[in-house]
């Protein structure tokens, strides 16, 4: 009798411990299989590429005069922003799209860290910009800066054509539709993965979106993901261009 109470309890301890053992099996059973599933996934891009018209066209025109009299280098120097603006407005560049910069005054001999003070004495400096949303009329402007040359103006290095800067400021308006296009382009590349491995697309498991970039046209992309190494300035027509990676699930 005494025997018979001893080893009912350890008989429900028995099986409560080889209950315990099946479950605790297939609980870990089902973290395996949720593991294994969780590895099977295939990383894609998608690749979105615009061509756009810039908008905003940016030209600084700078001149110079030098002379050993400040009073004459000034009125040359006043002469010369004049020219250039009549060349402005006869080129249809409307008042409104100029802006005058400051005069800049360099005298080498006030220069005491100068080295170099031979030559004259006086350098007068003075930049007149032009920025307009008429891209077609600059870029026709820029064609003509000989003009200014022969009017005596000694331009700087920042002109000519060359130094007409094209940017395009309408990359908020592209994005949404180029965000979407972009995955969609990823998901279409997952399913030819997917149908050559006998799988099937299931859900994101990550995504991430690049850089947008903005580059000439005619610039050839690198492949990683980044746009061509041209920043485009000088090119009226652009390339705009994202990827984006994303990682999707595989399943059976």
């Amino acid at each position: 009798m005494e025997r018979s109470s001893w080893m009912a309890p350890a008989g429900v301890l028995g099986i409560c411990l080889l209950i315990g053992l099946v479950v605790g099996g297939w609980v870990l059973g089902t973290e395996i299989k949720d593991i294994k599933l969780g590895d099977r996934y295939v990383t894609v891009k998608g690749l979105v590429e615009r061509t756009v018209k810039s908008d905003t066209a940016i030209w600084p025109v700078m001149f110079k005069e030098a002379g050993n009299d400040l009073p004459q280098v000034f009125a040359k120097s006043e002469e010369d922003k004049n020219t250039v603006l009549k060349f402005f407005a006869a080129q249809g560049v409307k008042p409104g799209e100029i802006s005058v910069g400051q005069i800049k005054v360099t005298d080498k001999l006030a220069n005491e860290y100068g080295g170099n003070n031979t030559g004259p004495r006086y350098i007068v400096e003075q930049t007149v910009t032009v920025q307009s949303g008429d891209v077609d009329k600059i870029a026709k402007a820029g064609e003509k800066t000989a003009e200014l040359v022969q009017a005596g103006i000694v331009v700087g290095d920042n002109n000519g054509q060359g130094g007409i800067k094209y940017k395009f400021n309408g990359l908020n308006a592209l994005k949404p539709d180029m965000i979407t296009e972009a995955t969609r382009n990823a998901r279409d590349s997952a399913n030819r993965f997917a149908a050559d491995s006998g799988s099937q697309v299931g859900a994101i498991r990550s995504a991430s979106q690049g850089v947008f970039s903005i580059s000439a046209a005619d610039s050839i992309s690198t492949g990683d993901g980044s746009g061509g190494g041209d920043s485009g300035d000088a090119s009226i027509m652009k390339k705009v261009r994202v990827v984006a990676t994303v990682d999707y699930y595989l399943v059976r």
